[in-house]
């Protein structure tokens, strides 16, 4: 672009205006602004390589250089961070985050202690603030982890809990109970 004037100041910062109405300002440092025709659309690049974008919506992106991660703020307060290895994490105003990792899995984080994971095969994890996790597989079956048991449910009906102490209790669909001592003795089976 032709250069429409230069200034150079005491402090070593040199201005050039360019005929397009860009502004373009050189720092000692190295450190250099590229302020757009329309006044809004400002380009810092620093010295060290971080590159900050400032666009017409007060939409800021920042690039930091030695980490490869690009944090971009929009005006509407979300926060999105993307990572060199795939990793992309959304912060939300009201405090939500939303993490990808780069196998694809989603991690939600919500603002009361919940959490929630989608793994890519449709395995959903939820646990709770209290610790209690439910995992749903993508066969039907499902699992609820407490302090007191785990338990597997079934398709078919069949319910098996396995409590601390290590005894197992297992109903099946047909109105059937076995129960299992810590040594996997049974101790009670309503055969039918």
């Amino acid at each position: 672009e032709e250069i429409q004037r230069e200034t150079a100041y005491p402090d070593g910062k040199v201005e050039k205006v360019l005929k397009n109405g860009c502004h373009l300002i050189f720092f000692p440092n190295g450190t250099w602004k590229k302020v757009g025709s329309d006044g809004k659309t400002v380009t810092i690049t620093f010295f060290n390589g971080d590159v900050k974008q400032i666009m017409p919506d007060q939409t800021v992106i920042y690039y930091y250089a030695d980490a490869k991660t690009t944090h971009t703020t929009y005006s509407d307060g979300l926060e999105v961070l993307q990572f060199s290895n795939g990793q992309i994490e959304k912060h939300y105003p009201d405090g939500k985050k939303e993490i990808t990792f780069p196998d694809q899995t989603i991690k939600n984080l919500f603002t009361d202690g919940q959490e929630e994971s989608i793994f890519p095969d449709g395995t959903i994890v939820r646990v709770q603030r209290d610790g209690t996790k439910t995992i749903e597989f993508n066969n039907g079956q499902r699992e609820l982890h407490t302090p007191q048991f785990k338990r597997r449910e079934y398709p078919d009906g069949t319910v098996k809990t396995v409590y601390m102490n290590g005894q197992q209790e297992t109903k099946y669909g047909s109105g059937r109970v076995r129960i299992k001592d810590k040594d996997g003795n049974v101790i009670m089976d309503t055969k039918l």
